[in-house]
């Protein structure tokens, strides 16, 4: 076979099992645009490259397999640069397909040129620059494969223009790349792991996405049922348990709620699976649950010990090491420790300055039914969201964990609603966040994906005014929207159907007709997302209301 650079990158593609790109053309990639033309596959005009690789996202976080996103060379390479590091924080598999200079060119300070791969390398897993078209039969395979495999990740490769014009002579088309093996519980581990969780008194099970990532739910749950265990669960792992499982604890952390914290505090083995101990749950490490032995299953060797040493470290596939975990597990009630934690939680119940946005996003969860995707961006909302909306099943929240990208909800809503036609798509944003963004509202509606997009108005940047408003004096420095935005005029200005939320007005309304639309919700400037734990305090320091503005000006 006889193929030009940019033929062999679309039928790699296309052997790879992708059928949709998302994108924007420019001198760099046009040739590879002039075969995508040509080919079976769809393509996705964003209207910014942030925008482009946040929808890839979505597709690659609603199904957990590997999205692709493209852009030419230099700002078009670099404005996906945000969305490769998000991905890199909630391990996305993204395969990031870059333009480049052609050859000649290169280190001249051509037009549009930049080292991308240098820029992205320290996060992605791996970044390719290619220099030959043949050496893209073994590059493509091998980005598929390191984006998948281990703990998930994004891949970049940069092609120079003349390289996608080249033409290479082969004669067969490689294996498409696949998953490698994950490494194998050790035996021993698991072992010490059952018997230190037969053993305990008061154990909690501290779940991540990489739970969500492994499939691994369903063992998860089963084994805190077995064992009688309560369940904590990070933003990223919402719907491992669903909201009104009664071992379910809540989302732990700067924002989870009080009592989830304080028992959280009591636990004597904490069993740590698919997770970092980021420190937006841990608060200071060396005083998160200090009473408590730890077990930490991560298929990340680099996680183990890096922040909480463990006294069983585990690493492995989540639902492998369940799977050699469980039948090791005694069935067990614990009475005594599930008294202690009726009690903590009775006694701390959840006080939230203002009801009004927890209410409504509540009300919307449920009007939606069991099999909605949910997005958002971040901020208030996002923290109102994790607290009030019933997530029913893993992987049903996608969301900006670990980088908290603001813009990341509409496009990401793109990406999962092309994937799913069939379900209706929630978007949770804030004024601030969609303004990150705002121009994918024009891709929505020629898209015209079956989107629902409800904007948490509040004039501000919400989050940030909060911990003004708490850790500053009250000194609100531009955090504040003095010009207010009329989202409802700008969304039908891009051919969408949209409208201001009342209070008297039936969630399931909105929800009826299908197609995209934007609810603009407006929100007391003065509404907090609370419970929150002042920057650099311990979990247990976490205060609600008026308790919490005395502890800061105290601070």
């Amino acid at each position: 076979m006889r193929l030009t650079g940019a033929q062999m990158i679309v039928h790699l593609l296309e052997r790879q099992g992708i059928h949709m790109v998302a994108g924007i053309p420019g001198g760099a990639n046009l040739p590879l645009y002039d075969e995508l033309g040509k080919s079976g596959l769809r393509h996705i005009l964003a209207r910014h490259e942030q925008g482009a690789a946040f929808i890839a996202q979505g597709m690659a976080r609603s199904t957990r397999t590997p999205a692709v996103c493209l852009a030419t060379s230099g700002p078009g390479a670099t404005n996906l640069l945000t969305a490769i590091a998000d991905a890199h924080m909630d391990s996305v598999p993204l395969i990031a397909i870059t333009g480049q200079v052609s050859r000649k060119l290169i280190g001249t300070d051509a037009f549009q040129e930049i080292d991308i791969c240098g820029v992205a390398a320290p996060f992605t897993k791996h970044a390719f620059g290619v220099r030959h078209a043949a050496e893209l039969l073994h590059v493509i395979p091998q980005a598929f494969a390191i984006a998948m495999s281990d703990r998930p990740g994004p891949v970049l490769i940069d092609i120079p223009k003349d390289v996608q014009l080249e033409f290479a002579d082969f004669a067969a088309w490689p294996a498409p790349g696949k998953k490698s093996p994950s490494p194998r519980p050790h035996a021993g581990s698991i072992a010490r792991a059952a018997t230190m969780i037969n053993a305990s008194s008061r154990p909690v099970l501290y779940v991540g996405g990489g739970v969500t990532h492994s499939g691994a739910a369903s063992l998860v749950r089963e084994l805190a049922a077995t064992a009688d265990i309560p369940a904590v669960a990070s933003l990223m792992a919402q719907g491992v348990f669903p909201a009104h499982d009664t071992l379910f604890l809540g989302m732990p952390g700067m924002h989870g709620r009080h009592a989830t914290n304080l028992i959280l505090e009591k636990a004597d083995c904490i069993i740590a699976i698919g997770t970092r101990f980021d420190d937006r749950v841990t608060g200071p490490a060396d005083v998160f649950c200090r009473h408590a032995s730890v077990i930490h299953i991560d298929i990340d060797p680099a996680e183990i010990n890096k922040i909480r040493p463990a006294a069983c470290p585990v690493t492995a596939d989540a639902k492998e090491a369940l799977e050699m975990l469980l039948p090791l597990v005694a069935p067990t009630h614990r009475g005594v420790w599930q008294r202690e934690i009726a009690n903590i939680r009775s006694t701390h119940p959840h006080q939230p300055d203002d009801r009004a946005p927890l209410d409504i996003i509540a009300a919307i969860g449920e009007a939606a039914g069991s099999g909605a995707l949910v997005t958002t961006d971040v901020g208030q909302h996002q923290m109102w969201t994790a607290q009030a909306f019933p997530f029913r099943y893993p992987g049903q929240l996608i969301t900006s964990g670990g980088f908290g990208t603001m813009g990341f909800g509409l496009p990401a809503a793109i990406g999962a609603a092309l994937m799913h036609p069939e379900k209706t798509v929630l978007c949770f944003t804030g004024d601030g966040s969609l303004l990150m963004n705002i121009q994918e509202l024009a891709t929505l509606a020629e898209l015209q994906c079956d989107i629902k997009i409800f904007i948490l108005d509040n004039g501000h940047l919400g989050l940030v005014r909060q911990q003004q408003e708490l850790f500053y004096n009250g000194r609100i420095t531009a955090s504040r929207f003095d010009m207010p935005t009329d989202f409802v005029a700008i969304a039908r200005g891009f051919g969408l159907n949209a409208s201001r939320f009342s209070q008297d007005r039936d969630p399931a309304e909105l929800l009826r007709t299908k197609g995209p639309a934007v609810i603009d919700i407006p929100v007391d400037e003065s509404a907090m997302a609370l419970p929150m734990v002042p920057p650099g305090a311990p979990l247990h320091k976490a205060i609600d209301g008026t308790a919490l503005r005395e502890l800061c000006a105290g601070m």
